[in-house]
Formats: structure tokens, sequence, C-alpha cells
């Protein structure tokens, strides 16, 4: 696999990651816990981004 190809699996690695986290949120009850894991999922989706951004402009993210 190409490392064009790898960030991508990444990236999309991390946008599932981050979906499941804000489900996770959604059925928590405690509310600390919800806030510590839609943060969470903030920071993967952001990073996620980043990563995409970078794919497409044919930059090496390392």
């Amino acid at each position: 696999m190409s490392v064009s190809g790898e960030s991508r699996g990444r990236s999309l690695q991390m946008r599932t990651k981050a979906k499941e986290l804000n489900e996770a949120a959604e059925r928590s009850t405690d509310p600390e816990e919800r806030r510590r894991l839609k943060e969470k999922a903030r920071r993967l989706q952001e990073q996620s981004e980043q990563e995409s951004r970078m794919d497409d402009r044919g930059m090496d993210p390392v």
C-alpha cells in the first residue's frame, strides 16, 4: 500500500473511532464521561481532517 493509501486508511480509522466515541458519549449517563468522550472524538476528527487535507495536497504528514 502506498503512503497515500496508508494515510487515507488511518484517516478513515480515526473518523470511525470518533463516530464510535460520539455514540458512546450519547449513551453515557455521566456528564463528565460524556464531555470526555466528546472531546476525544473532536480531537480525533480534527486530526483526521488535517491528515486528509495534507494527503489531498500530496504532502507527507511525517
